[in-house]
């Protein structure tokens, strides 16, 4: 009895790994395609200007009119080699998400939590800052060490939330404010993207100021909770939207991959760098998942068409005519034959 509890207790422990492995691991397929804020396309900063970066509160700390982040170089945290992208900068965050209301940030399920779940982790709504506009802005420009009160947000409630190993995985924050001056963006809301459809992907790998990364499609959209995509994304990028590279709408969320990094001989750590169309892919939450919870605003030119105008003629419409035209003015009616 004693052996089987023990190898029961082995089978719980690998699949709790399993789980926490395949929501953080992610990978670079083909060529390294990601890009500081600073050097993508204004379209892309545009929507970059609304992916917010998820933070532990005891990082973000007031320093008079500003917040300041608490951070570490890339390079010691995770013993990178030497030449690895980045290893410069200052990392942070562990978790993206996207606004898509006037207070309301989508991210992947496995990245906030209520009580008592992961409780001691710093995932939960009451314990989790967002902060807007971790990027860098400049060539030579370092990762930013405070930013502005007005980009730091509390999270109020946990809207929606869905987290199934393998399946969906997605949450809806509501913040304890308005956001101000950023645009929420509009999310696909047609039909899933087929096989071989552009996407590419904004948000926060390994929690470093914000990267842009093209030059990814779609795998496998057969699935009807996510996609299957060769995204280049880190543990990090967790809850980073996905957009259709044709029409530039969130398509999904990010949430699962493949390894981050592999040890080399000499005992540092590189990217897990394979080909274009190998590995397992990166899974991509479909937006259809919790698009009913995503409101269509004004501001995402979403809104419902006006109602049409009423036909029905108004009584004090004619005497505004007549009153301009006269006593005398008249409307013919042509004459309507009736069958007999």
């Amino acid at each position: 009895m004693k052996t089987i509890m023990n190898a029961l207790a082995g089978i719980i422990f690998l699949s709790v790994l399993a789980v926490t492995a395949s929501a953080e691991n992610k990978v670079i397929y083909g060529e390294d395609d990601r890009l500081d804020y600073f050097e993508a396309p204004a379209s892309r900063k545009a929507l970059a200007d609304s992916v917010v970066s998820l933070w532990n509160s005891y990082k973000v700390t007031r320093d008079g009119a500003n917040y300041k982040l608490s951070t570490m170089k890339f390079a010691d945290a995770n013993n990178l080699c030497a030449g690895e992208r980045f290893r410069e900068q200052q990392k942070g965050a562990f978790c993206s998400g996207s606004l898509v209301g006037e207070d309301l940030v989508m991210t992947a399920g496995h990245c906030i939590r209520n009580p008592p779940v992961n409780s001691a982790n710093g995932e939960t709504c009451a314990s989790t800052r967002l902060v807007f506009g971790f990027a860098i802005k400049s060539r030579g420009g370092s990762s930013p060490s405070t930013v502005p009160e007005a980009d730091v947000y509390s999270c109020k409630e946990i809207v929606t939330h869905g987290l199934d190993n393998g399946g969906a995985d997605f949450a809806i924050i509501r913040l304890d404010r308005k956001v101000a001056g950023r645009k929420p963006l509009p999310v696909h809301r047609g039909a899933s993207l087929k096989k071989g459809a552009g996407m590419f992907v904004i948000g926060h790998p390994s929690g470093l100021p914000l990267k842009v990364a093209e030059g990814a499609s779609v795998r496998d959209a057969s699935n009807s909770t996510h996609y299957v995509a060769d995204l280049d994304t880190y543990g990090g990028n967790s809850g980073s939207p996905v957009f259709d590279s044709r029409t530039s709408l969130i398509a999904g969320i990010l949430v699962r991959g493949d390894t981050d990094f592999v040890t080399t001989a000499e005992g540092c750590r590189r990217s897990n760098v394979i080909g274009q169309n190998e590995g397992r892919g990166e899974d991509v939450t479909k937006v259809s998942q919790l698009s009913a919870s995503v409101p269509k605003t004004a501001l995402t030119g979403e809104t419902e068409p006006a109602e049409a105008p009423s036909r029905e003629v108004r009584l004090e419409s004619v005497d505004a005519i007549r009153e301009s035209f006269g006593d005398s003015f008249s409307i013919e009616v042509p004459e309507i034959a009736v069958p007999e």
